[in-house]
């Protein structure tokens, strides 16, 4: 996942510009064998929910890139409870499999464009097991160099899901 830029910025960009982004970011996915990208905006900015970007969803070069501009997690979080069907049971599990779909998981790695100081509002859930990797780079100036730089970035971590290093007393 992809969290980067806002509303705004996104609605600027063409038809043009973004199938050209998708199909470089789904090149690099494919390259480092990932099978699903998700791109969020960071938040809103200053130009509001008047710019909403429309859901969009391809298969590029083997990977599924989901463009997804929805940028208040507790909203997104909303409506997925609202899609649970009435008689199933609300639990982990069920709730995960209407926030990442059409993707069957949470995501892995978590790329934030900005500075490690601020988590994205976009993110609620995602945030629970997922490693994230802070690039100083600016939506616009998002490509497959800086995202490889992230898959590196993520390839020499030792995931540890929560728990502590084993020196840790």
């Amino acid at each position: 996942m992809v969290v980067g830029g806002t509303s705004g910025e996104w609605a600027g960009l063409g038809d043009d510009a973004w199938l050209a982004l998708i199909d470089e970011l789904g090149v690099v996915c494919s390259q480092h064998g990932v099978p699903w990208l998700t791109l969020r905006p960071f938040g809103p900015g200053d130009a509001g929910p008047a710019h909403a970007v429309p859901r969009r969803e391809m298969t590029v070069h083997g990977c599924t890139v989901i463009v997804d501009g929805s940028p208040d997690g507790r909203v997104r979080f909303a409506e997925a409870m609202n899609r649970i069907d009435a008689g199933d049971e609300v639990n982990e599990a069920s709730v995960a499999a209407v926030l990442y779909e059409p993707a069957d998981s949470e995501p892995d790695l978590v790329v934030v464009l900005g500075h490690s100081t601020q988590l994205p509002p976009s993110l609620v859930w995602e945030l629970a097991y997922a490693e994230l990797v802070f690039l100083p780079v600016a939506w616009a100036a998002l490509d497959a160099d800086a995202l490889g730089a992230a898959f590196d970035d993520f390839a020499h971590r030792r995931r540890r899901f929560g728990g502590l290093d084993d020196d840790h007393e």
